[in-house]
């Protein structure tokens, strides 16, 4: 799964690297602690164009009455993804890019303490995860909403955990978003192996109030 991010890359670079128009109200970076429900930004292909807008991270069904009327989705798993009521119409639909430096997950050690790691690209590069996204509500409740595709892990992130973001290459970004006809399904497959690394970091990211450099400084083990 991805439960936690961070995102460094400043608005006008992002814009750049995706090509996208960017709009006025995009969330502040950087954040090295971006958490489910907080506003993120989201690429999405709209009238021959791209755009780089904000969408909260977590994807409310248009049958949710409230935003708290079901399960909080932030992922959606890539295997399920076209079948799922919540997510089949915004997967044929309604596909983006999420962009991070990079993104937690956790072990546990034997007394069940959880330990946070890091998990970024080699090449330094920023990370476009595969996502879908799904406006919600009317009026001044309307919002638009997001949720990040998931795969198995590849046998490198299984170290830490069976599951993983969905990772695309730049190559695959007009695919995904539908500005290169149909066939993103081939894309649902585990990041190559060499693509990602990662290290140990402190505890305190373990709440979601840390905010901060230190927070994806590698810690010694």
């Amino acid at each position: 799964m991805c439960g936690r991010f961070a995102i460094t890359l400043p608005t006008d670079a992002m814009a750049r690297l995706f090509q996208a128009r960017p709009a006025n109200d995009l969330p502040p970076v950087p954040n090295y602690n971006v958490c489910p429900t907080n506003q993120v930004h989201v690429i999405r292909a709209a009238q021959g164009a791209r755009e780089l807008v904000q969408n909260v991270w977590s994807f409310l069904p248009h049958w949710y009455k409230t935003v708290n009327s079901g399960p909080l989705l932030i992922n959606a798993r890539a295997e399920t993804l076209a079948e799922k009521p919540a997510f089949r119409d915004a997967c044929r639909h309604r596909r983006c890019l999420i962009p991070a430096s990079g993104f937690y997950e956790w072990t546990k050690d034997e007394d069940g303490k959880r330990l946070p790691w890091y998990i970024y690209r080699r090449d330094g590069a920023p990370i476009a995860f595969a996502g879908i996204w799904q406006d919600w509500g009317e009026g001044e409740e309307r919002r638009p909403t997001c949720a990040i595709v998931t795969t198995a892990a590849n046998r490198n992130m299984a170290q830490i955990h069976h599951r993983m973001p969905l990772i695309l290459e730049p190559a695959d970004w007009p695919l995904w978003l539908g500005e290169a006809g149909h066939g993103a399904a081939r894309l649902m497959q585990p990041a190559a192996e060499e693509i990602l690394q990662f290290h140990r970091v402190g505890v305190e990211v373990n709440s979601n109030r840390a905010s901060g450099p230190q927070l994806i400084e590698p810690i010694s083990t």
